[in-house]
């Protein structure tokens, strides 16, 4: 189960829904944080990069960031990504299209093929002077379109 944190959740609510999932006998539980609410309207959410760190040491479910849907805008999705890695995420989950300009949800904050293979590349020596590495590589020339 990937369980999304909801834009208005604090983080004991989360982890109250964590629970929830975790009793009903679900141990495969992934939580993502994918932003919080502001007054702020320059993106999408706020990243809560705070919320990540204190996920990491709260819980040992794995912690994966959405900054595409934090972000809700290309141009600093690289930016969120890199400080998700930094602060110990797990995992990141990243919007990418062929053509992102004519993505038919999501538009404005999807990566083009060659902007997520540059970002990954710029990824792996920040996680490997933490002491991590990213997974298995896959190409986005492996990636399907329909």
């Amino acid at each position: 189960v990937l369980l999304k944190r909801g834009l208005a959740a604090t983080i004991d609510e989360f982890l109250w829904a964590a629970e929830y999932v975790l009793a009903g006998g679900n141990d495969q539980l992934i939580l993502c944080e994918r932003g919080i609410r502001s007054f702020d309207t320059i993106t999408r959410n706020v990243l809560d990069l705070g919320g990540v760190s204190v996920l990491k040491h709260t819980t040992h479910c794995p912690v994966v960031v959405d900054p595409s849907h934090a972000a809700g805008r290309r141009d600093i999705v690289a930016d969120l990504a890199k400080a998700a890695v930094g602060v110990g995420a797990d995992g990141l989950m990243i919007e990418i299209h062929p053509s992102p300009d004519d993505s038919v949800s999501d538009a404005d904050q999807a990566l083009s093929f060659d902007s997520f293979t540059k970002l990954m590349d710029s990824l792996r020596p920040l996680a490997e002077a933490m002491g991590r590495h990213l997974g298995t590589e896959q190409r986005t020339s492996a990636v399907k379109t329909a």
